[in-house]
């Protein structure tokens, strides 16, 4: 349970600076198209690349906020309830976050489909004809990238939002156990 939190912990540092620094290529890159239509030279893959690395971004910062707990939401219910309901709702909440990051790798799996990838021999051409799953054939409009390298984002952060809703679940469930050892010696 350690390593699993240490690795969380390393991995949302990661993530929170990698977050960071595509919001400052964003930045950087509407600056730039901003710049270059003034001079009447626009850029044209300047916006592509903007949208894709805000949405690495937004991605990046999602996991970040979940393993942290720093999501928006509506507390007049919870603060009703006592010490001891709050938690087993903050358990149902870790669970269904798990379930979540779960569904979404397995999605992941389902669309990326690695293994009948890997029985084609990589070959796309062959996978394609198979499944009819084009996602290693579609380009972007203006940057001529396979769309599967920007797609990646999803499979990594369903692995690291899987690793971060296990820990917050497990450091829920001790503060349970805690709080029920405390209730049955009190």
């Amino acid at each position: 349970m350690a390593c699993m939190r240490k690795l969380s912990d390393w991995l949302v540092t990661a993530e929170m600076w990698l977050a960071a620094l595509l919001a400052a290529l964003v930045t950087v890159l509407i600056l730039l198209n901003v710049v270059s239509r003034a001079l009447g030279m626009a850029i044209y893959w300047v916006d592509e690349l903007a949208i894709y690395a805000m949405v690495w971004m937004t991605f990046l910062a999602t996991s970040v906020v979940i393993k942290r707990r720093q999501t928006l939401s509506v507390t007049l219910i919870i603060d009703l309830l006592p010490a001891q309901g709050r938690l087993w709702l903050g358990v149902f909440s870790d669970l269904m976050v798990l379930l979540f990051a779960g569904l979404l790798l397995l999605f992941c799996i389902r669309w990326f489909d690695p293994f009948t990838l890997y029985q084609h021999g990589f070959d796309d051409e062959a996978f394609q004809m198979q499944t009819f799953n084009f996602i290693y054939a579609e380009t972007t409009n203006t940057l001529g990238l396979n769309k599967f390298w920007i797609w990646l984002i999803l499979p990594f952060v369903a692995v690291t939002l899987l690793l971060h809703a296990w820990v917050n679940f497990q450091g829920r469930c001790v503060q349970l156990l805690k709080r029920d050892y405390a209730d049955a010696q009190g």
